[in-house]
C-alpha cells in the first residue's frame, strides 16, 4: 500500500491531475445525487403507496442534449427561450460554446460518462500493467463514428421546420423526456446492456474508448475548439521526445509529434503539461499569449458558475411546468410516444 508521503509528493508534482480527479469525483457524486433526487420525484407520482414529494432537480436536464439542441434552434431562429427544459438549454449552450475558449474542458473535468470511461482505462492499466493501442487502421475506421452520429442528429434538427420543433418541445413526450430517460434505464433492454458491457470491456483495454470514438456530445463540444483561440504549444527546440506527454494524454493524442495541439480531441486536462519534465517545453497559449496552465480549468469553472447563477437569478433555470402537469402526465409515461 502506498504511503501518505507518496501521495503528498505526487500532489506537489502534479497538482492539476490530482485536482481534476477530485473535481471529477465531486461531479460524479453530484450526478448520482441528482439522479436519486429525480428518482424520488418520479416515485411520488407512480408509487402505489404514498411517497413524499421531492422537488424535481433542474440539473437533470443536463442529460437531455437532443431536447436542448432543439430548444437551441428555436432560441436562435425565433428568440424564444425554452421554458420547459431551460436548465438543459443553459447547460448545452455553455458546454458547446465553452469549446471556443476552453476546448473540451467539459469532457475531462465534468462529464460523468467521461469520468467512468477514463477510470475504466485506469483500472485496466492497473490490472494489465498497461493500456493497449489500437492499430492505426482501426483508429481511422472508428474515429468517424461519433462525428457521423453527430451529423445525423444535427441534420435531423436543422432540416426540421421550426414549427415542427416547437411542436415537439411542447409535446407530452418532450415534457416528460427526463422521465422517459429514467424509465429507459430502469427497464434496460438486453441490447442496451450488451452494448454497455462491450464498451465497458473495451474501455478497460483502450483508454477513454467511449470519449474517443463514440460520444457525439463530446464531438460537438470539440468542434468549437476548431475555431477556438486556445491551444497547447510544444517547443521543438527543448523537447527531448521522451513521449511522457503522449503517454499521459487520456485522449491518445500524439502530443510529442505535434507543434501545436489543435485537434478537437484535446480535452484541456493539462496532464501532458504536467507530465513534461522540461520546463516551458509544453505551454498553454490563448491567441498569441502564453498563459499559466491553471487559466483554462479555473476560467472554465468561474464562467460556468457565473452562467448557472445568472440563469437561476433571471428565471432561466427552473421549468414553468407545475405539479399538476407532472401529476397528469407521469403516471401515463409508458403510453406516451
Amino acid at each position: 500500500m502506498k504511503s501518505k508521503q507518496y501521495y503528498y509528493r505526487q500532489l506537489r508534482r502534479r497538482p492539476i491531475t490530482f485536482l481534476r480527479q477530485g473535481v471529477k469525483i465531486a461531479f460524479l457524486l453530484f450526478s448520482l445525487y441528482v439522479g436519486l433526487q429525480f428518482y424520488q420525484f418520479y416515485l411520488h407520482f407512480v408509487s402505489a403507496t404514498p411517497m413524499p414529494y421531492v422537488e424535481r432537480p433542474g440539473a437533470v436536464e443536463g442529460f437531455l442534449p437532443i431536447s436542448a439542441l432543439m430548444g437551441f434552434k428555436v432560441w436562435v431562429t425565433t428568440g424564444e427561450f425554452d421554458l420547459i427544459h431551460p436548465a438543459g438549454l443553459v447547460l448545452f449552450t455553455f458546454f458547446v460554446g465553452s469549446g471556443f475558449l476552453f476546448r473540451r474542458a467539459f469532457c475531462s473535468w465534468i462529464c460523468p460518462a467521461g469520468t467512468v470511461s477514463e477510470w475504466a482505462g485506469m483500472l485496466g492499466k492497473k490490472v494489465f500493467k498497461r493500456n493497449f493501442e489500437l492499430p492505426k487502421w482501426l483508429v481511422w475506421l472508428l474515429f468517424p463514428i461519433k462525428y457521423l452520429l453527430l451529423a445525423f442528429f444535427l441534420y435531423m434538427v436543422i432540416t426540421m421546420p421550426v414549427d415542427a420543433v416547437i411542436g415537439f418541445l411542447v409535446s407530452p413526450y418532450n415534457i416528460i423526456s427526463d422521465v422517459k430517460m429514467l424509465q429507459y434505464f430502469l427497464n434496460i433492454s438486453g441490447v442496451t446492456l450488451i452494448v454497455i458491457t462491450v464498451v465497458a470491456i473495451l474501455s478497460l483495454f483502450y483508454k477513454n474508448f467511449w470519449c474517443r470514438f463514440l460520444c457525439p456530445y463530446g464531438a460537438l463540444v470539440g468542434l468549437g475548439s476548431l475555431f477556438g483561440i486556445t491551444r497547447i504549444k510544444r517547443n521543438e527546440d527543448t523537447c527531448s521526445s521522451c513521449n511522457q506527454c503522449t503517454r499521459a494524454c487520456p485522449q491518445g493524442i500524439k502530443v510529442a509529434e505535434k507543434k501545436s495541439v489543435l485537434t478537437p480531441e484535446c480535452s484541456a486536462c493539462m496532464q501532458c503539461i504536467e507530465a513534461c519534465p522540461l520546463k516551458d517545453t509544453l505551454t498553454v497559449k490563448v491567441g498569441p499569449k502564453k498563459v499559466n496552465k491553471w487559466v483554462i480549468p479555473v476560467g472554465f469553472f468561474i464562467l460556468f458558475t457565473i452562467v448557472v447563477v445568472t440563469a437561476k437569478l433571471t428565471g432561466h433555470w427552473n421549468t414553468v411546468l407545475t405539479y399538476d402537469h407532472f401529476k397528469e402526465l407521469i403516471p401515463w409515461a409508458d403510453q406516451i410516444h
